[in-house]
């Protein structure tokens, strides 16, 4: 019901940072994406303690919403933070960054947009990187080639960031954005 820009946290687990963000910045509108149905409830319960009513939630698959639920190019910026890594090599294949998935985020993030990833898991962060190069048609590293960006101010720390901090993991965030064009 208003112009506001527009982001998406996919998997945004029990929402603390999708609160933090959406409490910092009123002048945007939050959309976030959850199956896990006690972190929905726990972010209603945030977003209600808060006052906040710029955050929208859906409990459905990410990419059934990239697919057919989001209009092209309605997002200025999509935030995936500490997925799942599916560590083990016969899971990769679960792994929701893969060039697929990446054309979907082509498709709602609008040129000049951003997507920002986040992961504890090295060689996660490594296929990530790949993943997101392989794309250079449709998104540019912010970091230059081949590197990863600092970590933002704006992102708040996430409970994930934390515990692998405390496990001696490095974190590494990638900032890519949306070039102008087709997809």
């Amino acid at each position: 019901g208003n112009r506001r820009p527009a982001y998406l946290e996919i998997g945004f687990g029990n929402g603390e940072t999708l609160a933090a963000l959406a409490e910092r910045h009123p002048e945007r509108n939050y959309l976030g994406i959850e199956v896990h149905r006690p972190g929905v409830g726990h972010l209603l319960l945030a977003l209600d303690k808060r006052g906040l009513a710029n955050v929208r939630i859906l409990r459905q698959d990410a990419v059934e919403v990239l697919e057919r639920g989001l209009p092209a190019a309605s997002l200025a910026g999509v935030y995936l933070l500490f997925p799942d890594p599916w560590p083990k090599r016969k899971h990769h294949k679960r792994r929701i960054l893969n060039p697929g998935f990446v054309r979907l985020l082509a498709r709602v993030v609008r040129p000049g947009g951003l997507f920002h990833a986040a992961t504890d898991w090295e060689p996660y962060a490594e296929q990530m990187l790949e993943v997101m190069s392989g794309a250079g048609d449709l998104f540019e590293n912010m970091a230059g080639p081949g590197a990863f960006a600092p970590r933002p101010e704006d992102r708040p720390l996430t409970k994930f960031e934390l515990r692998g901090k405390r496990l001696g993991h490095a974190v590494r965030d990638l900032v890519f954005r949306r070039r102008e064009g087709p997809i």
